[in-house]
């Protein structure tokens, strides 16, 4: 029995040996695919080390280095998962909580995110990826919660279950559009050891008159390698594309360079270098991403070279079209360049720079920015595109379509096909409409044939009747709107025999789509029937405007200023009236002298006396009469209705008045 104990302990020593022996070779080969970037391969390496490690610490760290691999193949799912279960073995490195953080965030789990955040802060106190890592946290629900209008859509007939990023227009009419992929048929047969997937290609795809996209072909092979080609961009005339290639061995990663290639007929020259490299640069330096400016005159890039502001830096070099060379780059300056990584540039025909950063104030990852020209070859006032453009994944490459307000961008956000997918975006258009109904404001019926005209601040007038129902609408007018965005309007309708009505809408910061629905209720004149207006008080036995705390007149007859204003041909007779309290007579007087103490302030106003004629009535056209009131209960009642005897108010007498043209000075 003893003997059997010594044999057992002795073979478990020998397995223990050899186990132990495996774990360090695979932890040796799984580190140095690590440090040469092949990090898809380093996974996998680093799951077979921990099944044979039998150390704590070393343990901890390989979940470590699982974890940061997924971090460099941005699978934000499984580095919350690793992450976890490295500091769940105690992994005693405070970055273990910082890029958790990092991969809650790319997960929109902002709440997760701030936690550890916090949690590194304690035990890293005053790096300002914390401040950075919070800010973007709150800033990306910020943005998430109040989206731009645009519309982003997954290009589901372009993108794969692999990379599909950086696309770029190769015709005029915006139909064929390049881009880079791993999908199967790449020109590749190996496996790219940095993402598990093929090596990309540059691939093209047209799409038909109803805009449904063809299936994507690989270009050829003078263009693409067995290494990694993407990122295009062609001249205005498409005859020339740039496009960015990283080559690589088995050893190492050797970095990336910018090519060019002309169109030969049908198909593209060999590609050739376009040296930007300083001389003394380390060979794993990276220059890709290539932008031309509108007039091609010069080549913007990205580039990790010496004299950057950060990690990748945006830099710009003069460019010769027919030699094919470029000049001595510059860097884009701290305006454009942060300490993070500026990638991806794109010129608009306008001029406005956009580019992906993950160094300016962001959602998190990269985002899309935009930046105004602020002279040659200078651009600033950096501008986050926000929401839904911007997610809090990465979002980079984004190309316009000429001056319209769509196009075409990568992304990595969820939901997608592949691991990045190339999705679309389109700001629909601002739509205004102005529909409503004209009443007579007596009978309340529908009043047809009604005038309705319409002057914008833009210079825009334009009138339609109403129809039988009363009805009109102001819509699509052809391919145009009558109703425009940021436009004051304003609006009046009339008709033979009514009053004018008079309003305004604005469409002035609207940012949603708006039809105004109105109600327009216009008065009928007739000479024999008095229209009423707000109560035009007097002291007692006065025929003085009654101006007080309580009362203002004034304000009363303002109202028939304003009508005699929107209505300037009309001629009216303005009727004050009495109760029947006291003699026929004074009665009579006391109301002319009433009647004329309106038409001189409306005088005062500005209105022309030969277009109002007083006239007083004292007591003889009663609302209420004397029976009426007698038989009312309380003295309250009966002094009301003694006031609303006491009234002013008008009639039309005619449309025939011409107003006079203003002097000059």
């Amino acid at each position: 029995m003893q003997i059997k104990k010594l044999l057992l302990l002795s073979l478990f020593a020998i397995s223990s040996i050899v186990a132990f022996g495996q774990a360090e070779k695979f932890i040796k080969e799984a580190d140095n695919a690590f440090e040469n970037e092949a990090y898809f391969e380093a996974i996998d390496i680093y799951k077979k080390a921990y099944s044979k490690e039998s150390s704590a610490d070393e343990k901890a760290r390989l979940l470590f280095q699982i974890a940061e691999s997924y971090r460099y193949v941005l699978d934000y799912e499984q580095q919350v998962i690793w992450y976890n279960k490295a500091l769940k073995a105690q992994y005693d490195d405070p970055k273990a909580f910082l890029h958790l953080a990092e991969a809650y965030q790319r997960e929109g789990d902002f709440s997760q995110a701030l936690e550890y955040f916090n949690l590194y802060e304690e035990r890293n106190p005053g790096d300002p990826r914390v401040k950075k890592g919070i800010q973007e946290s709150e800033y990306a629900q910020e943005l998430r919660d109040n989206p731009t209008r645009y519309i982003v859509q997954n290009e589901i007939l372009l993108n794969s279950g692999e990379y599909d990023f950086g696309p770029a227009w190769a015709d005029e009419k915006f139909n064929t559009i390049f881009f880079g992929s791993s999908r199967q048929g790449a020109q590749g047969i190996e496996t790219d050891k940095r993402t598990g997937e093929s090596f990309q290609d540059i691939f093209f795809a047209t799409r038909d008159s109803k805009g449904k996209w063809s299936e994507p072909e690989r270009l050829t092979y003078r263009i693409n390698t067995v290494h990694n080609e993407a990122v295009p961009t062609l001249t205005n005339n498409f005859e020339m594309m740039l496009f960015t290639r990283c080559e690589s061995d088995d050893k190492q990663n050797k970095g990336c360079d910018i090519y060019l290639t002309r169109k030969n007929d049908k198909s593209w020259t060999t590609a050739q270098l376009v040296d930007l490299k300083p001389e003394d640069s380390h060979p794993t330096t990276t220059v890709g991403h290539p932008a031309l400016t509108p007039d091609e005159s010069f080549l913007i890039f990205s580039s990790d070279m010496a004299g950057g502001e950060g990690g990748k830096d945006l830099w710009i070099a003069p460019f010769d079209k027919g030699s094919r060379m470029a000049g001595t780059p510059v860097n884009m300056g701290s305006q454009i360049n942060t300490k993070g990584d500026e990638m991806f540039p794109f010129v608009r025909k306008d001029g406005v720079l956009f580019f992906a950063s993950d160094g300016h104030l962001g959602m998190g990852g990269l985002d899309i920015f935009s930046a105004e020209s602020t002279g040659d070859n200078a651009w600033g006032n950096v501008q986050n595109l926000k929401a839904p453009i911007n997610s809090v994944a990465h979002d980079f490459g984004i190309i316009w379509e000429g001056d319209a307000q769509r196009g075409y961008f990568s992304s990595d956000r969820n939901g997608g096909t592949g691991r990045d997918d190339i999705y679309s975006f389109n700001m629909p258009p601002l739509l205004f409409a102005l529909e409503g109904v004209v009443y007579d404001k007596d009978t309340q019926l529908p009043v047809s044939e009604a005038t309705v005209k319409v002057v914008g601040s833009d210079g825009t007038s334009f009138e339609a009747e109403s129809d039988g129902g009363g009805a009109f609408t102001f819509a699509e007018k052809g391919e145009e709107r009558y109703i425009n965005p940021e436009t004051n309007y304003s609006i009046e309708v009339s008709k033979p025999d009514y009053l004018v009505a008079k309003d305004q809408i604005s469409t002035v910061g609207l940012d949603e789509s708006t039809t105004f629905l109105k109600e327009y209720f216009i008065t009928f004149t007739d000479p024999n029937k008095a229209i009423e207006f707000p109560e035009v008080r007097y002291a007692l036995d006065k025929a003085e405007l009654q101006v007080n705390n309580e009362v203002n007149s004034k304000d009363s007859l303002d109202f028939l200023y304003q009508t005699l204003v929107d209505n300037p041909t009309i001629i009216i007779e303005l009727q004050a009236h009495t109760d029947s309290r006291g003699d026929d007579n004074y009665n009579k007087r006391l109301s002319q002298r009433r009647a004329e103490s309106c038409v001189e302030y409306l005088a005062s106003k500005g209105i022309p006396q030969e277009r109002m004629i007083p006239k007083g009535y004292g007591e003889s056209k009663l609302r209420i009469t004397d029976a009426q009131i007698a038989k009312m209960d309380t003295r309250e009642e009966k002094e009301a209705a003694h006031q609303k005897n006491r009234r002013t108010e008008f009639s039309v007498l005619s449309f025939d008045y011409i107003p006079k043209e203003p002097e000059d000075n």
